[in-house]
C-alpha cells in the first residue's frame, strides 16, 4: 500500500441476503487478458467537462464530507470536489504509475479486482466509494459490488457512474449490444444479486445544455452482516 440537474431514478429493492459462493451469470462476461491501458483505466478519456462536472457533483451530493472513501478502479484523477477535505481516500487500480499520479489518493493498491474481487480491507473501514467509468471493465462484477458492501459502514453510498461515451475497449461482452437504459438496469442488477444494498437509484445526469450522456446507479450498504462475511 502507497502512501497519499434533473435526474430520473429507478429504485430496486434487494434480497434479505445474499447468494452463496460465485454469482452465477447470464451474460458472457469474458475475461480480458491485460489489465487495460493506463489510458482506458477509467474508461473517461471521452467524456466531455460538463458531464465530468456533474460526477463531482454527484459526490459533492452524496459522499460524506470528513470521510473515508473508497475509490475502485482508480486511475490519474478521483474527480472529487476540491474543496472538500475527506479523512482518508484510498484508490485501488490496476496501472501503479497512473494510481501515483493521482493527487486526491492518500493510498492506494494495485489489484485486478477481474482475477480476485475481494478487497483488501476491513469491514465498515469507508464512508462512501465510487465506480467511475469502469464498471463495464469488470467481469465478476456483482462479488466486487457485494465487497464494496462489506467494506463500506451501514448506509454508506457507493456511486456508479458510466456513460455510452466512455471507451468500450476491453468492456464485457454484452455492454456495447445495450443501449443507455439496458446499461443502467445490468448495473442495477449486480446491486440485487450482490445482496448487500438498498435504496438503489438508477439516475440521468446528462447535463441540461446537452453533451455527453451521464448515467449513475446509487445504492446504500447494508453492511457486513449482509455480505455473507461479518467477521
Amino acid at each position: 500500500m502507497m502512501s497519499r440537474s434533473g435526474s430520473t431514478t429507478l429504485s430496486l429493492s434487494s434480497p434479505a441476503t445474499p447468494a452463496a459462493g460465485p454469482l452465477p451469470d447470464p451474460f458472457a462476461f469474458p475475461a480480458f487478458p491485460e489489465p487495460p491501458e493506463p489510458e482506458l483505466a477509467t474508461g473517461i478519456a471521452d467524456v466531455d467537462a460538463a458531464a465530468l462536472a456533474a460526477i463531482t457533483e454527484i459526490y459533492r451530493d452524496v459522499m460524506p464530507e470528513g470521510g473515508a472513501i473508497l475509490d475502485v478502479m482508480s486511475s490519474w484523477v478521483s474527480h472529487l470536489p476540491p474543496e472538500i477535505a475527506y479523512r482518508r481516500v484510498a484508490g485501488i487500480g490496476v496501472d501503479a504509475c497512473v494510481l501515483a499520479e493521482n493527487p486526491f489518493l492518500d493510498e492506494w493498491r494495485v489489484q485486478d479486482l477481474n482475477c480476485d474481487p475481494m478487497l483488501p480491507y476491513g469491514n465498515g473501514e469507508f464512508d462512501g466509494a465510487a465506480i467511475c467509468g469502469a464498471i463495464q471493465h469488470l467481469t465478476r462484477p456483482a462479488e466486487v459490488i457485494r465487497e464494496i458492501g462489506r467494506v463500506l459502514r451501514p448506509g454508506a453510498p457507493l456511486v456508479v457512474t458510466f456513460s455510452q461515451r466512455c471507451l468500450a475497449t476491453k468492456a464485457i461482452a454484452c455492454w456495447c449490444l445495450l443501449d443507455d437504459a439496458a446499461q443502467l438496469c445490468l448495473v442495477a442488477r449486480h446491486f440485487v444479486e450482490a445482496g448487500n444494498w438498498t435504496d438503489i437509484r438508477c439516475i440521468d445526469r446528462t447535463p441540461p445544455t446537452g453533451g455527453v450522456p451521464l448515467y449513475a446507479v446509487i445504492a446504500k450498504s447494508r453492511g457486513a452482516a449482509f455480505s455473507g462475511n461479518s467477521d
